[in-house]
């Protein structure tokens, strides 16, 4: 009997098992997760579960009833992988035979070497750290936010509705200038300094005070702050160290083709979801990491039937990856929902509305449309994912 280890029990962990499985293989499949928790919806973490109190199982997520005999070993993280030898090893020295090796162990918060007590600083990307956040976000706590992405502005939105006092120090320009740009991000800017948040961007903290506990952070201006508790959201760390040693392109995450098989000889393997750096023929033959809640359903489907046709020696299907990033960030009562990738765009058009309102974004590049969002404005958007869409 073969064996399919899947390291990551995330949704794309889960939705990998779910293909390989309509796929046609019927053998073993072991799911090995770091955290304690079977797989679970993470956005909710930075939005209505942080504010209302976290309940992880009404974030799990359904599981499929060809799933049922997965074995799944939580709390077990990875440390190693010796491609070669196809076997993984867990921390404690244990270690798991594959026959198949499914790579879904997604992304960290960044964190960053800044002087000063390590005590009252979170990161926000597990149910731990919202559990752990949660009790610091009280009326009138101070709270201080690094990163004005998304992961940023939802909390700090989250923690204004919470009677929070909130600052948010960034490099950026502009809040979630990336994803948005410049005139959308400014808006954004404006509403949340209309609720109360406090922006200090273009600049960075230096340095942190307080005995174990930070009470305060000293930015690259000279200004001071006052900190009860400082939330780091400044970027994601694709989690690969435990595949280190074994000739593969970790410069980014984990290249894979266009059928989420990494180009390695020594076992079949592929990789899902925000560490999968892969090409997508919707926007060109640029490998690109995508960490979109929908790319890891929509790698995973890929990636089943790959590895199930290499582990029946078999030829997999090497057609154009193609598939349709979508984001939404629900921020006090502004929803955005995106199709396409705007991040990629040198140009922008409000083709209807006024960005300090409900409205609808045009982004494009040399070869056209590349991406559309829309503030208020969810229900109009299809037509754009169709037009989208027709790129391939």
């Amino acid at each position: 009997m073969q064996r399919v280890v899947i390291v990551g029990a995330g949704l794309g962990g889960l939705r990998a098992a779910e293909s390989l499985r309509s796929a046609g293989y019927s053998d073993a499949i072991t799911i090995v997760g770091d955290e304690a928790y079977l797989p679970y919806n993470r956005p909710p973490l930075s939005k209505e579960a942080l504010a209302g109190g976290v309940d992880i199982e009404s974030l799990e997520f359904r599981r499929k009833a060809s799933v049922d005999d997965v074995e799944w070993l939580l709390g077990s993280p990875v440390v190693g992988c010796d491609l070669a030898a196809r076997t993984v090893t867990l921390d404690g020295g244990a270690s798991l035979d594959f026959d198949g090796l499914v790579v879904a162990s997604g992304i960290r918060p960044r964190r960053l070497p800044i002087p000063g007590p390590a005590g009252g600083r979170f990161a926000l990307r597990t149910a731990a750290d919202a559990l752990a956040v949660r009790e610091y976000l009280i009326p009138g706590a101070a709270i201080i936010i690094m990163g004005a992405g998304f992961i940023g502005c939802e909390v700090a939105a989250t923690a204004i509705k919470l009677g929070c006092s909130v600052h948010v120090v960034a490099l950026d320009e502009e809040p979630m200038v990336r994803p948005l740009g410049q005139e959308l991000g400014a808006a954004m800017r404006r509403r949340h300094e209309a609720r109360g948040v406090r922006f200090h961007l273009g600049h960075t903290i230096v340095a942190f005070t307080g005995d174990e506990h930070v009470r305060s952070a000293s930015l690259s201006d000279g200004t001071e702050l006052k900190a009860d508790i400082v939330i780091e959201a400044v970027g994601s760390v694709a989690n690969t160290e435990w595949l280190n040693g074994n000739n593969l392109n970790l410069s980014d995450g984990l290249l894979t083709d266009s059928c989420m098989q990494v180009e390695t000889p020594l076992a079949p393997m592929v990789a899902v979801g925000d560490l999968a750096r892969h090409p997508n023929a919707l926007f060109g033959s640029v490998p690109r990491r995508i960490e979109h809640w929908n790319i890891p359903t929509e790698t995973a489907r890929r990636a089943g039937p790959t590895l199930a046709s290499l582990l029946a020696g078999e030829e997999p299907d090497r057609s154009p990856f193609i598939a349709m990033p979508a984001f939404w960030s629900d921020q006090y009562e502004t929803k955005l929902q995106s199709f396409g990738m705007p991040g990629i765009a040198d140009r922008t058009e409000v083709t209807s509305g006024s960005v300090d309102g409900a409205c609808i974004i045009e982004y494009f590049d040399a070869t056209g449309l590349v991406g559309v969002i829309g503030v208020d404005r969810t229900a109009e958007l299809a037509p754009y994912r169709k037009a989208l869409l027709a790129r391939s």
